[in-house]
Parts: structure tokens; C-alpha cells; sequence
């Protein structure tokens, strides 16, 4: 594995900028593969063994997602919306799972490890440097019980919803009356009053030489916004 420094500098470019999450989560993901013994995890060989579950949608994710290469689109990155800055960290040919928590005590210790400088941020970029694992993290071993349709690869499940014929892959339907229902039409999910609209350029495909962009408030934009509305 590249040094921390280095994977730092990398992760805080792909990211956007550099901030302690950054600093938590590239060390974050450093310890989480030493723990399931993987030195590379961006090599092809290994990161087909590599799954993370990462358990807050903050920066710390975007460095953990960018040191061990994992991806929503691979299916090696899953998101677990527990709102804690933690990731499990499994090692599918092994079976060893590690949980890597970053520990609250953390940020109220940065001025000891930093006392020479007296800004938050700055305070705690140094400090989250300097500490050592054992006060930065908490770890446990734990197990992981992956479904089939879980891991990497093709769909293995696909089921019609019984309300509105939507193919759902990978058991993420729900049961309503022993029927399987999408999960928007479970009531369920994230968002509520779905209903089907039409919009300017309908027909456009990404062959097309260019797209004439419409100014807000001009008839044009009107228009279009009227036939979503």
C-alpha cells in the first residue's frame, strides 16, 4: 500500500478538498485492510475479495471508498445509513471481517496531540496525523452473513412488483400480503407522491451535436417548466 501521506494527497484531490474526515477515513481504510490482510486493495487480485460497508455519508466515506478502490457499481461498496463514522472492512476469500469505529474521545484529545496550534481545523488535521490507531479507532471483530445476492457479479434474482410490474433485482422487494411490492409502492422508501411527467427534449439522445440551453425565465423556459409542473 502507498504511504498515508501520499494516499492522502490522492484521496483529497478526488474528493474535493482537505479536511479531518479525509485524515480519519485514508487511515480508517489503511487499518481496516491490514486487519483482513490485504497490503494492495486496489490490485485486481485483491480488491475481488475486498467488501466495505461504510456506515456515514461524510467525507470520511469518500476516503475509505478511494484507498480501498471499492465501488457502489461493483457492488464491493455498501452503504449502511447507521449515521456513525465506522466501516466493516471483510475479506471475502477469508471470511475475516473487521469494524473500525472512529472513536469520539478523538476530538476532544486534539489539543493535547496539536498543542501547537490553536485553530480547530488545522488542530485537527495535525492531531488526527499524530495520534496512534488505539486512540483514534476502536475495533471490532465481527461477522458478516452475506447473501448471495449481495456479493459481486451478475443479478442472481429478479421479481416483478406485484402492484406496479417494475423488475426489482436482488431481493430488495418487499412482502405486502405475501406479493412482492417495489419499495415505492411499499410506501417505504425515500421519497412519496410519484407520478409520471414529460419534459422539453424529450427525444434527445447523446448524439445529438449540441443542446441549446434555456435561460430561466425566458418563454422558452417557461414552457418547459409548465409541462413538468
Amino acid at each position: 500500500m502507498q504511504a498515508f501521506e501520499t494516499l492522502l494527497d490522492e484521496s483529497a484531490r478526488a474528493h474535493g478538498h482537505l479536511c479531518p474526515g479525509q485524515v480519519v477515513g485514508v487511515r480508517m481504510a489503511m487499518l481496516g485492510c491490514r486487519l483482513i490482510d490485504l497490503d494492495e486493495p486496489t490490485r485486481r487480485d485483491q480488491i475481488k475479495k475486498l467488501i466495505v460497508y461504510v456506515e456515514m455519508d461524510r467525507c470520511t466515506a469518500d476516503a475509505v471508498a478511494h484507498v480501498t478502490g471499492v465501488k457502489l457499481g461493483r457492488r464491493s461498496l455498501k452503504f449502511v445509513d447507521y449515521g456513525i463514522m465506522a466501516a466493516t472492512f471483510l475479506n471475502l476469500e477469508t471470511g475475516k471481517a473487521y469494524r473500525v469505529i472512529s472513536t469520539e474521545d478523538a476530538r476532544d484529545l486534539t489539543a493535547i496531540y496539536a498543542p501547537d496550534i490553536v485553530e480547530k481545523g488545522p488542530r485537527q488535521l495535525a492531531a488526527y496525523r499524530r495520534m496512534p490507531d488505539s486512540v483514534l479507532f476502536r475495533v471490532q471483530k465481527v461477522r458478516v452473513d452475506l447473501d448471495e445476492c449481495d456479493l459481486p457479479g451478475p443479478t442472481r434474482r429478479k421479481v416483478a412488483c406485484s402492484i406496479c410490474g417494475q423488475t426489482i433485482r436482488d431481493r430488495r422487494e418487499a412482502l405486502v400480503d405475501d406479493y412482492p411490492v417495489c419499495r415505492p409502492c411499499s410506501g417505504t422508501c425515500y421519497f412519496r407522491n410519484a407520478r409520471e411527467v414529460s419534459w422539453s427534449g424529450i427525444n434527445w439522445t447523446p448524439g445529438e451535436a449540441s443542446t441549446r440551453i434555456v435561460k430561466p425565465g425566458s418563454a422558452s423556459s417557461a414552457h418547459r417548466l409548465s409541462a413538468i409542473d
